[in-house]
């Protein structure tokens, strides 16, 4: 445990409470929280998270100047789903990209468990994806992303990170039930 964690956890703490709160100040504690675990994970040698904070770094920044030049417009997100094609086709994407990242991983890198850390970035790069596409499929990527992250950050020691991914499994599963709410009354 680090003082780049323990900042970098509360960071990400506040980062929930404000996006819960839908407050556009959600985002400067996001770049900060990225910014700290892009060090964290290359530290730990799980490079491919380190990449995928860089990933985040711009999909925040994105946010941020989205969330600030839209915050006047009101009106409830239209929930979308996936047709089983699209939900497959997704499925073999994030396999084979997970593969592929962990290939790449293994033989030009002395990254730690090469093909999971490769599954945490590639599957988060999807959920991001369909998260901006207002798919409620991404929840299950999340979901996803989290169960297999806990146990990976426990291995390398990262104690607070995988509690703070409990909390990020529990946020995810709240969206999930929130957006099935949503899909219903859309209905």
């Amino acid at each position: 445990m680090s003082a780049f964690e323990i900042a970098a956890v509360l960071l990400g703490i506040a980062n929930i409470i404000l996006i819960i709160r839908r407050s556009v100040w959600n985002y400067p504690f996001a770049i900060a929280m990225v910014s700290l675990y892009f060090i964290i994970f290359r530290d730990a040698k799980l490079y491919s998270d380190a990449g995928l904070q860089i990933f985040f770094l711009a999909v925040n920044a994105y946010g941020w100047w989205s969330w600030h030049r839209n915050r006047a417009d009101a009106g409830e997100i239209i929930v979308e789903e996936l047709s089983s094609n699209g939900f497959g086709a997704w499925i073999a994407g994030s396999i084979l990209a997970t593969l592929a990242w962990g290939l790449i991983m293994t033989n030009h890198t002395d990254a730690s468990y090469p093909f999971w850390d490769a599954g945490v970035a590639m599957l988060s790069v999807v959920g991001q994806i369909l998260m901006t596409r207002r798919l409620i499929e991404n929840w299950y990527w999340w979901i996803v992303v989290n169960i297999i992250s806990i146990p990976l950050y426990i291995l390398k020691e990262l104690y607070l990170t995988a509690g703070l991914y409990v909390l990020f499994l529990t946020l995810a599963v709240a969206g999930l039930i929130e957006w099935r709410k949503v899909q219903a009354r859309q209905a």
